[in-house]
């Protein structure tokens, strides 16, 4: 326990062994599981935390499914992992919404209290022997909250053993504690068992509990810093000084004989009857197996999406009718060679932007899940990433391919059956290439408002070099290499090719374009294929994808290491020549500073 800020996250990432790497810290200290040293990742270790993060369009029981399949061995038979997880549902009371979806800010689903102790659940999986939960209550009411430390003390009763943060808990949820730490400003003020204990040995010091006061409050009250004014500060800083002052004389830093300090195997089962052993955690499933079932999550996820999915649709639909209104009926006059590439340009535009924007706005979260799962060893990136591309495919394919069965016979474009389907087929390839170029912005940032920023204006300048505005052949030699990585490029190249390519315009002066041909020739598109520029998607696609695992890769969650502690000086050789002058002249020798 302790105020905001006194450290409370910080000492559970050093002991679950999850503390954000820098490069300006140094951790250095023992870390004992059953009376050896720690090593991270080889012991069943769970570790809530305060955001819950899961995907939104499963359901409770399918989310349980599928971490049991990825994390029991594959000696459980299915029958055994279902009655695990009906066990599961059941003891962290979640029966009553198993076949409810997870939800979130989009979609209805379960409750804030149901959704703690789903992760909670999650964690459980894997038969941890040590639950670490960072403030499990925050953000719930005061039922709910009591709720889930009910679970955590069931399951302390159960031989696990949690440790759990919290801030300042009701007097019902202070009572389920066993043992207890307080923390004020990153340093101890008092640590051994929990009630009535703490308030004995702070009214020895001379601070006595008021009755009728909620001992937890009182003692949050004590270790905090008083803001409202400036006497207060002073007073309130100079009381946690000598109380922190107190406890080190007390309790040296390196003492390790209090029943917290020294938490092992045999000390933490004793207290429910059972031996709490640290078991060593098993590997994660093969590689195609976790394919497999990622791909069925990514299934589920992409086509139970109705919110986003149904806007998809809507913009898809509203955007093919207003531009097939603005661009109604075009004809072979001179002016509609304009229109069409116009019609073309906005075409690839829309359709880039419309993948882009869906995909940054959605990737960033589903990476903090990701990066979470990858930490406790669940998957590896591989089957992740592919299952996910493959299972967007469907989805992601349907939408261009509406906008344009909408498009094309409204605007009246090269009206041959052929025609139309290289129409639909370039804007679905440009579709998957903005979608992966979205995954890399999304990795690329770490919050969607920053991928949100970054995707629009890297596209804008794609459509800058996109081929109408700027023709290749002007474009500046340092500028040059752009154009060839523009998707915006490629897509409206190979729509001009499919739409001008035997085109005949009515010609009313001799200057007058005739043909398509002439069209291509003036925008530089001459003597190219639409093989050609969907083969250069392809290869922008394929650039996308494989940067997106690359720095998925390099910007996986690193922790920092913990460092021995270091050791005392050694005795230099003159210091032993100077011991033994003073031995020989009948002087006591001490150790000297220098």
């Amino acid at each position: 326990m302790g105020p905001s800020g006194s450290g409370k996250t910080t000492l559970l990432n050093v002991l679950a062994g999850q503390l954000a790497a820098s490069p300006h810290l140094l951790l250095s200290g023992h870390l004992d599981i059953n009376g050896r040293p720690m090593s991270r990742g080889g012991y069943k270790i769970a570790y809530v935390r305060q955001e819950d993060l899961f995907f939104s369009q499963l359901t409770v029981r399918e989310t349980l499914s599928l971490a049991s399949e990825l994390q029991l061995p594959d000696s459980f038979s299915p029958e055994s992992k279902q009655k695990y997880i009906n066990d599961l549902l059941f003891k962290l009371g979640l029966v009553n919404c198993a076949d409810s979806v997870v939800g979130d800010a989009k979609v209805r689903g379960i409750s804030g209290g149901e959704k703690k102790r789903l992760s909670l659940a999650c964690e459980l999986i894997a038969s941890p022997s040590v639950i670490f939960a960072d403030e499990p209550t925050t953000g719930l009411d005061a039922f709910q909250a009591e709720k889930v430390m009910e679970t955590l003390k069931q399951l302390a009763e159960d031989g696990h053993t949690v440790i759990c943060t919290i801030h300042q808990p009701r007097s019902s949820v202070y009572a389920k504690f066993d043992d207890l730490i307080l923390l004020s400003e990153g340093l101890m003020v008092y640590a051994g068992p929990a009630k009535e204990e703490p308030l004995s040995y702070f009214s020895t010091l001379g601070y006595q509990c008021p009755d009728h006061v909620n001992p937890a409050e009182f003692l949050a009250d004590l270790i905090s810093i008083d803001y409202s004014s400036t006497e207060g500060v002073f007073s309130s800083q100079k009381r946690i000084d000598e109380l922190i002052e107190v406890f080190a004389t007390r309790v040296p830093i390196n003492d390790c004989t209090s029943p917290v300090m020294k938490l092992n195997g045999a000390d933490m089962g004793a207290k429910t009857g059972r031996k709490s052993v640290v078991k060593k955690r098993s590997g994660p499933q093969g590689w195609w197996r976790q394919f497999q079932l990622l791909l069925k999550r990514a299934w589920m996820q992409a086509f139970r999406d109705g919110p986003t999915n149904k806007v998809r649709a809507r913009m898809s639909v509203a955007s093919a009718v207003i531009f097939g209104s603005v661009f109604w009926r075009m004809g072979r006059s001179q002016t509609s060679i304009q229109d069409r590439m116009g019609l073309l340009q906005v075409a690839a535009i829309n359709t880039a932007m419309a993948a882009l924007t869906k995909t940054v706005g959605v990737f960033p979260k589903e990476r903090a899940i990701v990066d979470r799962e990858r930490a406790k060893g669940s998957y590896q990136l591989g089957p992740y990433l592919l299952s996910k591309l493959l299972a967007e495919i469907p989805v992601s394919a349907s939408f261009p391919l509406l906008f344009g069965t909408i498009l094309y016979p409204m605007s009246r474009l090269h009206p041959t059956i052929t025609r139309f389907a290289k129409f639909c087929g370039i804007v679905t390839v440009e579709s998957f290439a903005a979608s992966a170029m979205g995954l890399t912005v999304g990795a690329m940032v770490p919050t969607t408002e920053a991928a949100m920023a970054l995707g629009p204006s890297l596209m804008t300048v794609f459509i800058v070099f996109g081929g109408y505005y700027v023709n290749s052949d002007n474009t500046p030699v340092i500028f040059r290499w752009i154009p060839r990585v523009s998707l915006i490029r490629w897509a409206f190249q190979g729509l001009c090719i499919n739409e001008f390519t035997g085109l005949e315009f009515e010609q009313k002066q001799s200057y007058d374009i005739q043909t398509g041909e002439q069209v291509l020739e003036r925008l530089s598109f001459g003597g190219s294929s639409i093989k050609d520029t969907i083969v250069a998607q392809g290869r922008i696609l394929m650039f996308w994808y494989w940067t997106t695992y690359l720095l998925l890769k390099k910007n996986k969650p690193k922790y920092q290491p913990l460092l021995p502690p270091p050791s005392a000086p050694t005795e230099s050789h003159a210091t032993h020549q100077l011991q033994e002058i003073l031995s020989e002249n009948g002087i006591a020798f001490s150790n000297f500073s220098s």
